[in-house]
């Protein structure tokens, strides 16, 4: 039991040192990006909305 909380505080604290070396982004680069995947979210959204229609329509097409 010993062991196993010293290796628990032993992850805790090697965690914590690897965010301080962690470099955040700034509010206008989290702007950016957030910009820029709700924008790749529309394209892929859209283009898998038009390959369903075009799927659709073949289907319908055959029967």
């Amino acid at each position: 039991m010993k062991r196993s909380f010293k290796s628990l505080i032993s992850f805790f604290s090697e965690s914590w040192a690897e965010l301080k070396k962690v470099r955040w982004p700034n509010r206008k680069e989290l702007t950016n990006y957030t910009l820029v995947v709700l924008g790749t979210i529309v394209v892929v959204a859209v283009y898998f909305w038009v390959l369903d229609i075009g799927i659709s329509a073949v289907i319908e097409a055959i029967i």
